[in-house]
């Protein structure tokens, strides 16, 4: 008998109708057999529990299915863990059931979708670090899991603000790339769309009444740019679709902030799409290049802007041609040609269509991808978020070709220094890496390599990895083999300073033992013992003087009696009793009410993050620094973002009170045209407006134009908005941005 109404029950067969109908198209009887068994096993396993939108459990797994078959094309194995991927995570079923009722493959993947319990600051890292275990085994267990979070990312509206907030997050930070680097593009936009809209409720508000203000404008010029497109291709006998595509709003709103522009003057709004209906026996290649050559004898391209992804397709298999053109009315439009079987890969994903079919797929990038992961998981020193920081860096979107003396290509991450392609090669060419020939060209280890670059490496036999390198390099293999030397080393120096420190101790017959050591410490001004060890056996520390420091007893006597605690180098001292303990900031903020941001802060005390430089009417967020501190960051703040992915459990909502009093440091980048005057004419309106003050000014001019900056003392965001605005009045004045970064 089921716990749930009849009114449920229907909405619960109705769903499962639908992934019926979805999956018969393709399944034989014995197929949808095994899937109807799940159903019944999960139906029964989740019965009587309800999501937190108050509908049964029951048709989220169904829901991922549908998706896993529809979306991704994959098969019962698929289907069939996908309906069954919550059982052993929500109820009383174990892994060891699932492999008795449906088999191994379906048990391993579920296990690979299985959250683990601990923590919530580490269990996101943790679960990502058990699927990505799986992954190298068996890809499925990542498609099912965007799937998952996908349908998550459907139904947010029922969680609280503040849950939004931190799924969004993630799934922007993490799962939006990772779909972008399994060619799942379909997925990727969704997910990336709706976290926008959940993260950034105004901006999407905006921006979608913008585009729909200039919808009629614009169907009128897509039709006014295919019409001679699509009756060329008619009379050359090229049988083809030509559909158009809106570039996503969350793209969108990412050009507007990183490049400082507006709405109207992003210029690649539409892209319009040729797919080919391929001839058979003619090179697909060949095919698409023949209809780029019509297009542009229409319309005139840009040339820095033709793309060649078919001759040497994006690591994830993309493959098309892409040409920026200029069309009817002065407008820039982009034209992508492929043909029905790149469209398939270019939507949905070429990992989700090669690796199930009957056929054995070759060896490909996506493969040697995995292989990578592989080689990270193997190092079981990583933590859980330094492998979330290491993976995150491999999910790149911008991609460069480089070869090697021979010839061979190498796909790197834009960015990508000599001792990223040195790893990418070996590891110990890596390790021995002095620097390199880039096109006959000597360079240094941190040279940035560009596209088309002639790579050969360098090497000395003296050469070990340095910690600076950890500073320029891009790739998470790089990366990893740089920490593992760097801790080998370490190791090696902590064991011989250990042997050092202890010879030294019983040379001078003092006891070995907790307090000899700290004395030690607290002389030096250091950390904590393994400090201590590491300096001794690097040679920093020589122990010269340690018959004086275990002979004076009245110091040792008033670290204990104050309790000092050491800093480290040149950060000073603190002595308990100076002032009155803070309470713990965990115990006294509610999290499921917004954070009050106040001139003089009542118990908790915050401070505004010097990445971003938050003022008063910014979009904020808080995250819990320390029992009794919380650090306030933008939105949009690059580290809040993988903070709210990695840290959720300590990320707050914030908002501002009236702010009267305080201002706060502000940078606006101007550039124009120069005149006489035109510094005077600026300085005069910031004097104008009584709540600004001005702290600097700083213009350089060259040929006509200028650029500068201004360093303002504002009160908050609607005073900074109407600077800017009777800023960009003042003539020869072309732009005016707010800038994030004060140092740059």
């Amino acid at each position: 008998m089921s716990l749930f109404t009849k009114a449920e029950i229907r909405q619960i067969n109705d769903c499962y109708d639908d992934l019926k109908r979805e999956i018969g198209k393709r399944f034989d009887a014995e197929r949808m057999e095994k899937v109807g068994k799940a159903f019944l096993f999960a139906n029964a396993a989740h019965d009587g529990i309800r999501r937190k939108s108050g509908e049964p459990y029951i048709i989220h797994p169904i829901a991922v299915a549908t998706v896993v078959a529809r979306d991704l094309g994959l098969g019962a194995t698929s289907v069939i863990a996908a309906i069954l991927h919550d059982v052993v995570e929500d109820t009383d079923y174990s892994t060891e059931d699932i492999r008795n009722l449906f088999g191994e493959n379906v048990a391993r993947i579920v296990d690979g979708l299985t959250k683990l319990s601990g923590e919530m600051d580490t269990r996101q890292a943790l679960t990502l670090k058990k699927m990505l275990m799986t992954l190298s085994d068996d890809v499925r267990v990542i498609l099912i899991k965007l799937a998952d979070r996908l349908h998550n990312m459907r139904t947010l509206e029922s969680l609280p603000p503040l849950k939004q907030l931190k799924v969004s997050g993630e799934t922007l930070y993490l799962y939006a790339p990772l779909a972008h680097r399994l060619g799942l593009y379909a997925i990727k936009n969704e997910l990336e769309e709706l976290s926008f809209k959940f993260k950034h409720p105004e901006d999407y508000k905006h921006l979608l009444y913008q585009l729909h203000d200039q919808e009629e404008k614009r169907n009128y010029l897509v039709n006014e740019f295919i019409a001679p497109i699509q009756l060329r291709l008619a009379e050359e006998g090229i049988e083809c679709t030509v559909t158009h595509r809106l570039k996503s709003m969350f793209s969108i709103w990412t050009k507007m902030h990183t490049k400082g522009v507006t709405f109207d003057e992003v210029y690649d709004l539409l892209a319009i799409r040729i797919i080919l209906k391929a001839k058979p026996n003619i090179s697909e290649k060949r095919q698409c290049f023949e209809v780029l050559s019509l297009v542009t004898d229409i319309y005139p391209p840009k040339p820095d802007r033709i793309r060649d992804w078919i001759t040497m397709p994006r690591a994830n298999g993309y493959e098309s041609l892409h040409v920026t053109v200029m069309g009817p009315q002065g407008k820039w439009v982009e034209v992508q040609i492929r043909t029905e079987r790149m469209d398939q890969i270019a939507e949905y994903g070429f990992a989700a269509h090669y690796r199930y079919k009957d056929a054995p797929a070759p060896e490909n990038e996506l493969d040697r991808w995995i292989e990578r992961i592989r080689d990270h998981l193997e190092n079981s020193e990583y933590d859980a978020f330094e492998f979330l920081d290491e993976f995150k860096l491999d999910l790149f979107a911008s991609e460069i070709v480089v070869f090697t003396p021979k010839g061979k290509t190498i796909k790197l991450p834009k960015g990508a220094t000599v001792i990223d392609v040195a790893y990418e090669i070996h590891t110990n060419l890596g390790n021995k890496c002095i620097g390199a020939k880039i096109n006959q060209k000597l360079v240094p280890p941190s040279h940035v390599l560009q596209n088309g670059d002639q790579v050969e490496i360098l090497t000395s036999e003296n050469q070990i990895p340095q910690q600076q390198w950890l500073s320029f390099i891009t790739t998470a293999k790089a990366k990893s083999k740089v920490k593992n030397a760097l801790r080998s080393e370490k190791k090696q120096h902590l064991e011989a300073g250990r042997e050092l420190v202890e010879e030294a101790i019983k040379k001078h017959k003092a006891p070995l033992v907790a307090n000899t050591i700290k004395k030690i410490i607290a002389h030096y001004n250091l950390n904590n013992k393994e400090q201590l060890f590491s300096e001794v056996g690097m040679g920093i520390i020589q122990l010269d003087d340690l018959g004086k420091i275990l002979s004076l007893k009245s110091r040792n006597k008033f670290i204990k009696y104050w309790n000092i605690t050491f800093r480290g180098k040149d950060k000073g001292i603190e002595i308990p009793g100076e002032e009155e303990p803070g309470e713990d900031a965990t115990g006294l903020l509610d999290k499921q009410k917004p954070f009050l941001l106040k001139e003089n802060p009542d118990k908790i005390a915050y401070s505004l993050a010097k990445c971003c430089n938050p003022i008063p009417g910014d979009d904020v967020i808080g995250y819990i620094s320390s029992g009794d501190h919380v650090i306030i960051h933008k939105k949009i703040c690059p580290k809040a973002e993988k903070l709210v992915a990695s840290r959720s459990d300590k990320i707050i909502t914030a908002e501002w009170t009236k702010f009267k009093k305080l201002s706060y440091l502000t940078r606006l980048n101007l550039n124009g045209f120069d005149r006489i005057g035109l510094v005077s004419d600026i300085t005069t309106i910031i004097s104008k407006l009584h709540s600004i003050n001005m702290r600097s000014v700083k213009f350089d001019t060259h040929d006509g134009l200028f650029e500068g900056d201004l360093f303002l003392y504002i009160h908050n965001t609607e005073d900074l908005n109407i600077l800017i605005g009777e800023l960009a009045k003042v003539k020869g004045i072309n732009k005016v941005t707010r800038v994030e970064n004060l140092n740059d």
